[in-house]
């Protein structure tokens, strides 16, 4: 979590800009989609923590240039894991065939 004071006085997160608006529970669930979409994620192509949003749904590496699709706010979301997972479990199965 960010700090709380600098010498200057109170330092606010992402979205402080809101000011007293919206209630502390909403603006707070904000702050925290922010800093968890803001942060950098795994690339699925080179495995590096390049990867940044670029807009709703879109995902890039900085590094290697892969863009895909993923979560509004996170590259990779619960449901595409448990897809993910099902799928690598159906071309075993088959291949095990």
């Amino acid at each position: 979590m960010a700090k709380k004071y600098t010498r200057k006085g109170r330092v606010s997160r992402s979205a402080g800009r809101f000011g007293t608006r919206y209630g502390r529970r909403d603006r707070k669930l904000v702050a925290d989609l922010e800093e968890k979409m803001r942060m950098p994620h795994k690339c699925p192509q080179c495995a590096r923590p390049n990867v940044k949003r670029t807009g709703t749904g879109i995902w890039k590496c900085t590094k290697c240039d892969y863009t895909f699709a993923g979560g509004t706010f996170l590259p990779q979301t619960n449901v595409g894991k448990t897809v993910a997972r099902s799928v690598k479990k159906a071309k075993e199965a088959a291949a095990a065939e």
